[in-house]
Parts: C-alpha cells; sequence; structure tokens
C-alpha cells in the first residue's frame, strides 16, 4: 500500500508549526527541509517545505502562500489515556494564541483544528446501554474540555 502523509499548507509558518508540533508529541522528530530556489515562485532561500514525524508519523508542511486556510472540516484527532493527557494536549496545543472550542476540539495558533479525545469517552459511547451512552453524550455536549471523571459520573447517572 502506498504510504499517506498529510500535506498542511501555510502561507509562511511551515518551520514554526513543525517546530511547535514537534515539541508537543513524543517520539517527533523534523526529518528535513527543502527550500524555494531561483525559480521561485517564493525568494530563494525561504523555506518550501518541512518534512516532519508526530509519534513516527509522516506529515508534511508547505509554505504555499495565502491562497488557502485551515477549516474545521479537517482536523487531527488525539487519542488520551486519561485527563492527564487531555490537559497536557489541550494546554499545549492552545498556548500562544490557540483556542479551546466545544466538545474538546481545540485549534492552535496556526489555525489546525484538533480533537482530544480521552478514551474513556469511546469506551462511554460504546456501551451497549443506551441510557448511558445519550447521558455521557449529554455531558460531552456541554463540555469545551473533556472532564473524564465527569463523563464518567454523567453515565452512571
Amino acid at each position: 500500500m502506498p504510504s499517506i502523509t498529510p500535506c498542511l499548507w501555510f502561507d509562511t509558518d511551515a518551520e514554526a508549526a513543525a517546530t511547535f508540533y514537534t515539541s508537543v508529541f513524543p517520539n517527533s522528530r523534523i526529518v528535513s527541509t527543502s527550500y524555494y530556489t531561483e525559480a521561485g515562485p517564493k525568494p530563494a532561500g525561504t523555506v518550501l517545505t518541512v518534512e516532519f514525524e508526530l509519534d513516527g508519523k509522516a506529515f508534511t508542511a508547505l509554505n504555499g502562500g495565502p491562497e488557502f486556510s485551515f477549516s474545521e472540516a479537517i482536523s487531527f484527532q488525539i487519542s488520551c489515556k486519561d485527563q492527564d493527557e487531555v490537559d497536557y494536549y489541550a494546554d499545549n496545543i492552545t498556548a500562544d494564541g490557540g483556542e479551546e472550542g466545544p466538545c474538546g476540539w481545540v485549534k492552535d495558533r496556526f489555525g489546525i483544528s484538533w480533537q482530544i479525545v480521552p478514551v474513556a469517552l469511546v469506551e462511554l459511547l460504546a456501551d451497549p446501554d443506551p441510557e448511558r451512552v445519550n447521558r455521557a453524550m449529554a455531558a460531552m455536549m456541554k463540555m469545551q474540555r473533556l472532564d473524564v471523571a465527569a463523563l464518567r459520573a454523567a453515565a452512571d447517572g
């Protein structure tokens, strides 16, 4: 199977974004950086792409210009084992200009959306008891940052 690598289009922040993301996620690194040449369209020596890995998964950041911007139609989901991980990722991804949204969604300072999802929520929403699922879902819909203890308490009634 061919490899699939998400490519994130930035105006000029590809290098800053890759540096930021690799600082937040463990087992992450910048692999390589390429630069525009005299052929343009940006000035020679300006960063063109940054190849990087987040927890071993390949990504590309491209400085393509201001023509496109990010929207919530595409997001990256982070599966968190516990509340400490939920808090770590929410705090770090929203640092320096990001923002928290509803239901565990956050946006980083570059405009990329992330879903910070505790494993406990996935388990609660797969519970065989539809009333537990409904209570957990109703609680989640009222939250910004997801609270594992509150989700479990809501499911338990």
